[in-house]
């Protein structure tokens, strides 16, 4: 039933193929075979070795009912919270889902201000009562309790749970159900549970076992040929060796303040179609700035957005480097703008702790700005870490402090450190923008819990931001990027919809005239750009590039999700997953689909390769430490 209506719900995305159809629904069958049998297994062992003497015994229907009854509580609420999950993110679930066990403070504020939880609890018991009523009318309890059967009678049904759910927990893996292009119909076929415990156990990947490579002294080659701008020279000789020096022009050097906009999509803005005016602030900041009209985010999380816009490098696969162990001391934007003699901050209106956030900035230096619940910071980071106080907030959801009174702890600390003769570099990540989109009451004229009205405050608070700033003395001297981490939603019929990686991106307040890049941008090439037009002489090892130093042509942009990882380039998309396939698409220009093409071009498949295999290497090799 789950299957029909999840198909039917995203009937638009979905490939009709019959054969397609009727694959993923028998393969769906065997995962919830393996899960019913696993879900059995233990009560399988219980109830080959119980002494017959005992069956019906109290201790016997304690078990049973207790144990029954866990097991409707893990099946009924993962069906019920799947619908959710759908809904947000077009997929069963996935790493995302195994996360909400971790940061279990927002995650649970979250659900809570969201949904009706205390319906959805009776619902839920509700189910379960009735479950147990028709048992027990069909007399199922009574059967149970009443038989008396010798261990040697209960061998054979209980083996077979045991051998059946023992093989196919063995051979039955989550990425079987990736068949065809279609996510839809891939996703339909699975099993809610089994993927959650397979996300459990492939929350990082190994790029080296799971994907295509190349070997090691080529894919350095070409990923050298390729990350050369044409005001740079490299410093070695060494094949593995990306270090760049970096030849600007004469210096600026203005106060830095990076926005990155929760969940923030280009076709919010009037500039790409939206006909609701939900940005009239962003609109007209666009139309003085620098303004980024084909830019790419590199994901669909957060983390990731904060990985391409600090480390600038492709999304490596499993997590994001955010969130992984020994990601401190990375060559990042907090290393060159540190050169420079600034002060990066990392302000935040949650708790940091949430995805690891508050280790990833401070090891890269950043002193952080946040709610601070008490969730302590690493031994291993030394920096300082400033409390968002109580009397500072005006209002709170599960995901932080709203955008206004996020902006003003920006302005709170560009007065500290103008008043301290320090140049600032501050990144501020919003929460406004974020599912159960409340903020204070009688900003705007749309309803709380909507997504557009928490747009529309979202671009509120920005224009009130910005305008407060312009009062300050350190204005003039203050450059702003205000991008997006990712966009709203990511759900579609492709295993990457490009669509929903379109992002929009602004500098403004530089000292140069309004202009639109529409050339292919990546989300990690903006802040090379940057310090482009900064005019900035620096060494780098960044993966990002300076657009506007970038050969016509040699464009390109990176996304990617946890499993799967692409470059688009000269209109062709190239995915490489961890099944070490390797596939190229057509995109169209209109709606950014894709026909698959049957003859693949190599040169761009082993620049993709080239990128993501380096990359892995890297990080996991500890090459991407600043020292």
């Amino acid at each position: 039933m789950i299957r029909v209506t999840l198909l039917v719900w995203s009937a638009s995305d979905a490939d009709f193929n019959p054969f397609y159809i009727l694959r993923a629904f028998f393969t769906g069958f065997l995962y919830d075979l393996t899960m019913g049998t696993l879900f059995l297994f233990l009560y399988a062992f219980y109830l080959l070795f119980f002494p017959k003497k005992w069956i019906g015994s109290l201790i016997d229907k304690c078990f049973t009912y207790i144990y029954l009854t866990i097991i409707f509580v893990i099946i009924y609420f993962s069906i019920m919270a799947e619908i959710p999950f759908w809904d947000e993110f077009g997929v069963r679930f996935n790493f995302i889902a195994v996360d909400y066990l971790i940061y279990t403070y927002e995650v649970v504020e979250n659900i809570n201000q969201s949904y009706p939880l205390p319906l959805i609890a009776g619902v839920l018991v509700g189910i379960i009562v009735l479950t147990f009523f028709v048992l027990k009318k069909k007399r199922a309890f009574k059967n149970t309790f009443s038989d008396r059967k010798p261990i040697s009678s209960r061998l054979l049904p209980a083996l077979s749970v045991l051998i059946i759910g023992s093989v196919l927990g063995i051979i039955m893996r989550n990425k079987q159900a990736d068949f065809s292009n279609n996510l839809v119909v891939n996703e339909i076929g699975k099993n809610g549970a089994f993927s959650f415990i397979s996300a459990y156990q492939s929350n990082e990947l190994d790029y080296e076992t799971f994907y295509p490579k190349l070997p090691e002294k080529e894919a350095y080659s070409i990923l050298k040929s390729k990350l050369l701008q044409e005001n740079q020279n490299y410093n070695s000789v060494k094949f593995d060796d990306i270090s760049r020096s970096t030849k600007g022009g004469e210096e600026q050097h203005p106060n830095i303040i990076v926005i990155a906009i929760e969940s923030f999509s280009a076709d919010f803005l009037t500039e790409f179609g939206n006909k609701d005016h939900l940005t009239p602030n962003y609109d007209q900041l666009s139309k003085e700035s620098i303004f980024f009209t084909n830019l790419y985010a590199t994901g669909t999380r957060t983390v990731r957005g904060m990985e391409a816009l600090t480390l600038s490098v492709p999304p490596t696969p499993g997590n994001s480097i955010v969130r992984r162990p020994n990601n401190q001391n990375l060559f990042s934007v907090s290393t060159i703008v540190k050169s420079k003699n600034y002060q990066p901050y990392f302000i935040y209106g949650g708790d940091g702790y949430f995805d690891n956030m508050n280790n990833f900035f401070g090891g890269q230096g950043f002193d952080i700005v946040d709610r601070n619940r008490g969730n302590p910071l690493s031994d291993e980071i030394k920096t300082q870490r400033f409390a968002i106080n109580d009397n500072e907030v005006s209002f709170e959801n599960a995901w932080g402090i709203c955008d206004e009174d996020l902006y003003k702890q920006s302005i709170k600390y560009a007065d500290r450190s103008t008043k301290a003769n320090k140049p600032f570099f501050q990144f501020v990540m919003t929460t406004s923008n974020h599912k159960p989109y409340t903020f204070p009451a009688g900003k705007i004229d749309l309803p709380q819990g909507d997504r557009n009205a928490a747009v529309k405050y979202t671009d509120y608070a920005l224009g009130k931001f910005i305008t407060n700033a312009k009062t300050k003395t350190w204005f003039k001297n203050t450059v702003f990027v205000i991008v997006a981490d990712h966009c709203a939603s990511s759900a579609g019929k492709w295993e990457i919809n490009i669509a929903k990686h379109h992002i929009p991106a602004i500098i403004y307040n530089l000292n140069q005239q309004p202009e639109k890049i529409n050339r292919l941008t990546s989300q990690i090439d903006l802040m090379p750009t940057l310090f482009g037009y900064l005019g900035w002489n620096y060494s780098t090892r960044l993966y990002g590039k300076d657009i506007n130093q970038t050969k016509a042509g040699d464009e390109r942009a990176f996304i990617g999700n946890y499993r799967t990882l692409g470059m688009l380039k000269e209109n062709t998309f190239n995915q490489i997953d961890d099944r070490k396939r390797v596939k190229q698409f057509k995109v169209s220009e209109k709606d950014k689909s894709f026909t698959e093409i049957s003859n693949i071009k190599k040169n761009l498949v082993s620049e993709t390769v080239a990128y993501y295999q380096t990359a892995s290497e890297r990080f996991k090799n500890g090459k991407m430490k600043a020292k």
